[in-house]
């Protein structure tokens, strides 16, 4: 793949961001997580959301009008203005337990040493938890499936049970059109 405006989406813990990451990194070009523009810097973080017409301002200041970049995270009901700019959409997928596995494992490294919130952090995982339950009335994989089928842009499906390397070798491999 040519670099270009990608988007990689998938259920929290599926490595979305480290694989928009490695590509940005790939093509020497700007990667945004959604995450930094959906919530206002706190402490703890993921406490207060932004505005939604802020978010989009914010990233159409920072990144959008650049030739090409890496947005990673869910956009779905507040960011298609942002999307519509991408030319390319990566949807990652994952086992349920191995996803939660790994959120586990990235808040204990997140919060090493730090104290934290319990009664955030099992609200944090019952809402991640809901993603692939198709009655949950949130984020979840029937809501990305649905907003999927309506982009114009080509979608790349990987299982994000595959090494880092290998899911990055598909993307830069992927002839979007082909």
């Amino acid at each position: 793949m040519r670099r270009c405006r990608l988007h990689v989406l998938g259920a929290s813990g599926s490595g979305t961001s480290t694989l928009a990451r490695a590509v940005a990194g790939r093509w020497s070009v700007p990667h945004a997580d959604a995450d930094d523009y959906f919530w206002r810097p706190t402490n703890p973080p993921y406490a207060v959301k932004r505005a939604e017409a802020d978010r989009v301002e914010l990233m159409r200041q920072v990144f959008v009008p650049r030739e090409a970049w890496v947005l990673s995270g869910s956009t779905v009901g507040w960011g298609e203005e942002v999307v519509d700019q991408c030319d390319a959409i990566v949807f990652l997928t994952l086992d349920p337990d191995e996803r939660l596995r790994r959120l586990q494992a990235r808040e204990v490294h997140r919060r090493d040493g730090q104290t934290f919130d319990e009664e955030s952090w099992s609200a944090f995982v019952e809402w991640a938890r809901g993603y692939d339950d198709p009655s949950f009335n949130g984020r979840s994989r029937v809501a990305h499936e649905k907003w999927l089928a309506d982009r114009r842009q080509p979608v790349l499906r990987l299982d994000s049970a595959a090494a880092p390397e290998a899911l990055l070798n598909q993307v830069l491999q992927w002839e979007p059109g082909r």
